[in-house]
């Protein structure tokens, strides 16, 4: 099954590849769009396929209860608390991630408007804000290579971020999640933290560590419409073929679409294990 997932995931990239080239060439040779169009339509084919794959078997498995990856006051959004798959797709293993945004009582989050088009990620609170490990763990992928963009919190930058994420998608998953560190927390479970910060890893694959050390900051990379963490559980390593695992943080549980929730990270040595 997880040899078929990474076949159609391959396939998937290269009908959006040759659909994009041929746009090119389209400029220089005349030929039929309708090549084009049944490259979309395979990739659409492609896409389904690969999140019916990727949807988890059998009966819904109990929640991991882990520790809160942030500490302070957030709010939740694309929560599996409200709807399940959370971000619509049960692809790259995200039936049951969440995105949260840091919202302090004394600096207010920048709000989602047609002006201004774009931002910079230091006008959002949870830019450089830590992030944190769930749960003792074995650091299984970490980069942290990738540019920290401008906010797309507008409408009309929303729109360009849609056709941005076609695009990302021909790069693979590491386009799109950005920089981000894969934890193995034992007992086929894995955790990803996604859209850190450029340069801000403190880890590297390999690594031990410790419920509240230090991973990295919470960052703009991949595709992102501002500076957020997405976090997740699944039960493999390769986005391509997991499948995403219910999470439950102590202490706080799953604060659904808007809820504002304060959070305090394990109390463990974060300097190292």
């Amino acid at each position: 099954m997880r040899r078929t997932a990474r076949v159609v995931a391959v396939l998937y990239r290269a009908c959006w590849a040759a659909f994009f080239g041929q746009l090119v060439v389209s400029f220089f040779v005349d030929f039929t769009m309708l090549w084009g169009w049944l490259l979309i339509a395979a990739a659409i084919a492609l896409a389904l396929v690969a999140g019916r794959l990727a949807r988890p078997v059998g009966a819904p498995a109990p929640a991991v209860e882990v520790e809160p990856p942030v500490e302070g006051r957030w709010s939740a959004l694309n929560s599996p608390a409200d709807k399940v798959p959370s971000h619509g797709t049960h692809g790259y293993g995200q039936t049951f991630a969440i995105d949260i945004v840091a919202d302090p009582e004394d600096r207010p989050r920048p709000s989602f408007g047609w002006t201004p088009l774009l931002r910079r990620n230091r006008d959002f609170p949870a830019f450089g804000r830590p992030v944190f490990a769930a749960a003792d763990a074995r650091v299984v992928h970490a980069e942290d290579h990738r540019r920290d963009h401008l906010s797309r919190s507008s409408w009309p930058a929303l729109l360009y971020l849609f056709g941005e994420a076609l695009v990302r998608e021909t790069g693979g998953p590491g386009h799109i999640v950005g920089n981000h560190v894969v934890l193995d927390l034992g007992d086929g479970v894995f955790a990803l933290y996604a859209h850190l910060e450029r340069g801000s890893l403190t880890v590297r694959a390999g690594d031990r560590v410790r419920a509240g050390q230090q991973l990295a900051r919470c960052g703009n990379s991949g595709n992102s419409s501002e500076p957020h963490v997405h976090f997740q559980l699944m039960d493999g390593p390769d986005l391509r073929t997991a499948r995403g695992v219910p999470f439950s943080w102590r202490n706080v549980g799953v604060p659904g679409n808007g809820e504002h929730f304060t959070a305090t990270a394990a109390a463990r040595d974060r300097r190292g294990p």
